[in-house]
């Protein structure tokens, strides 16, 4: 299919992927280990949980976590971690330090004012980029993408494509919104990734069918660079309960140093069943560019291409949960990565805080 708009220049160095994906994906990923934080944990004054994303600095080999407490419990804050991964399996995770997130008058954000949910190194000035959800349903506050210094302090704000603002009848829906960001062609690039569909591109995943949703590059200026279609999957199950089920993206990372290539992570949820959480390549290239679409339900666009690279369910994990944050970590001796995850325990004591390693070949 024709492209709705020409996939040239850094559209194509972020956007235009292709590799040829291995006959049995799966053969690659290998549990290293896992670790779980107590519930509740007390952290400096904090409570920890709601780990929703995480970022690793091959720099200084830091990781970066971000809570997404609204600010209801302590102020909206991140941490750094030591997690120490190795080839042989993962270390006792430790908290080393936490920051609250400040607005741009130097205070905390007031509580249900945000909803934050992923975090990024930035590869070239050292500060974090954060995502927030925004808010539907006690008014209208548009989703944002934000950057920090290490002390909490904000530094500026990325302006977001207009198709992705809170409007009554269009743009995200609640808690659905910006799930995932990750830096792209060395740092020139913001890719940001939508849970589910906007509300003009039709239903969320349900048993019997998937979605589209929305992945944006943008440059560091802000300016849209491309807008692709994801294919999210079905529901894995149907509720016995007729409760609550949905399935959506909650993390986007680029695959390496290769700026055309990307993992993204899928979290599936049924009420009374449980979590599936899979991890898929994706490949871009021929997708169309549907940042002047104004509607996805029904409309003649290539969505991005997906293989699956791992299901948390056949790795001998003690217990899937609400895995949402994904990075890189240390690449291991054999030229083997480490991807860490971390679950979103959502503060309940019938959830858990897991730090996850595993080996990518």
């Amino acid at each position: 299919m024709v492209n709705r708009h020409a996939v040239t220049g850094v559209v194509a160095v972020a956007l235009a992927m292709t590799a040829a994906a291995p006959a049995h994906a799966a053969d690659r990923v290998r549990l290293l280990g896992e670790r779980t934080l107590p519930n509740a944990m007390d952290f400096q004054g904090t409570t920890v949980g709601g780990l929703s994303g995480i970022d690793y600095d091959p720099r200084t080999g830091a990781y970066v976590l971000i809570s997404d407490d609204r600010s209801e419990r302590q102020p909206a804050r991140g941490y750094l971690a030591d997690i120490p991964v190795t080839a042989d399996g993962l270390g006792p995770v430790s908290l080393a330090a936490t920051r609250p997130l400040l607005r741009p008058d130097g205070t905390t954000y007031p509580a249900g004012s945000l909803d934050p949910e992923d975090v990024r190194w930035d590869p070239r000035s050292g500060e974090v980029w954060w995502t927030s959800e925004g808010e539907r349903q006690e008014g209208l506050v548009d989703p944002s993408i934000r950057s920090a210094a290490l002390d909490g302090s904000a530094t500026g704000e990325l302006p977001l494509p207009p198709n992705l603002a809170m409007r009554p009848d269009s743009g995200p829906k609640q808690n659905e919104a910006l799930e995932g960001l990750t830096f792209a062609a060395d740092g020139s690039l913001l890719v940001s990734a939508m849970e589910g569909p906007l509300v003009q591109d039709g239903e969320s995943p349900t048993f019997e069918h998937g979605a589209l949703s929305r992945l944006t590059a943008q440059d560091r200026s802000g300016a849209i660079v491309a807008q692709v279609a994801y294919p999210l999957d079905k529901v894995f199950a149907r509720s016995p309960t007729g409760g609550f089920a949905n399935n959506g993206v909650t993390a986007i990372l680029a695959d390496g140093d290769d700026p055309f290539r990307y993992l993204v992570m899928e979290r599936s949820f049924v009420d009374g069943v449980g979590n599936s959480v899979r991890i898929y390549e994706v490949d871009a290239r021929g997708a169309t560019d549907v940042r002047d679409v104004a509607s996805l339900a029904g409309a003649d666009v290539t969505p991005v291409r997906k293989t699956p690279l791992a299901d948390l369910s056949e790795l001998g994990l003690s217990t899937v949960d609400n895995v949402e944050g994904m990075t890189w970590g240390p690449v291991l001796p054999g030229g083997e990565r480490s991807l860490v995850l971390v679950s979103d325990d959502n503060f309940s004591a019938q959830q858990t805080t897991q730090v996850i390693a595993l080996g990518v070949k």
